[in-house]
């Protein structure tokens, strides 16, 4: 239901149809068609999409993601476990699907979802293995992760992506629909589908091992000596 544009090519995920890929240099404007969302390009070729296709981006890689993301923050997520362990379906089913970590405020009148900035991933760090291990594609969110969590993006072929910090009211622009699928009690905190178009983000964790906050890091300390 996702779909990522990158310096790669254009990765597209849907549940209802074959997965492809869009290669291209010039991103142009949105369509919806049979149920997903696509990029049209002044040059286009599609091909199936797999893990493969995640296997194409790298740390550093600017994406704009437009599709069906979820939103789950850490209440929704233990919701989620505990489901599991209770032998229970999940509210969607994640295989492929990216969960953006984020607690949206309220929306103002017309406005579909209120500033939606990204929360910490750190916070979900003691469950996404569990997720990962499901098959979920990645996640959104702002902040380290665990070498668990970190090991888990590696060894399923999935994807970490950074969303910019403070600036929650611009990426709400991109949210162009938000529906609550599970847990209303939880507030801001429930399971949530997000229809989002040109959502901006980077990617922080390849499943290659590739850090980009470590390497950061790596680079201030060389810089000082």
């Amino acid at each position: 239901n996702a779909l990522y544009a990158c310096p790669h090519g254009v990765i597209a995920m849907s549940q209802t149809i074959p997965n492809f890929v869009e290669t291209s240099t010039n991103l142009a404007s949105v369509k919806k068609k049979e149920g997903f969302f696509f990029i049209q390009t002044s040059q286009r070729s599609s091909i199936e999409s797999s893990k493969e296709d995640i296997a194409k981006l790298a740390i550093g890689d600017i994406v704009y993601i437009s599709g069906t993301i979820y939103a789950a923050r850490d209440a929704a997520h233990k919701r989620m476990i505990d489901a599991l362990d209770n032998g229970e379906a999940l509210p969607a089913d994640l295989t492929g699907q990216l969960i953006y970590y984020v607690g949206p405020a309220p929306a103002r009148p017309g406005q579909p979802i209120g500033p939606a900035g990204p929360t910490t991933a750190g916070r979900m760090d003691a469950y996404a293995p569990r997720l990962l291990d499901l098959g979920l594609g990645g996640m959104i969110g702002k902040g380290n992760r665990s070498r668990a969590v970190m090991d888990s993006i590696r060894e399923n072929e999935a994807v970490y992506l950074a969303a910019t910090g403070g600036a929650a009211a611009l990426i709400a622009r991109s949210i162009k629909k938000y529906t609550v699928l599970a847990w209303p009690e939880l507030g801001p905190e429930a399971f949530a589908a997000m229809e989002v178009e040109n959502f901006p983000a980077v990617v922080v964790a390849d499943c290659h091992g590739g850090d980009l906050n470590a390497e950061g890091i790596a680079k201030r300390v060389e810089a000082a000596l």
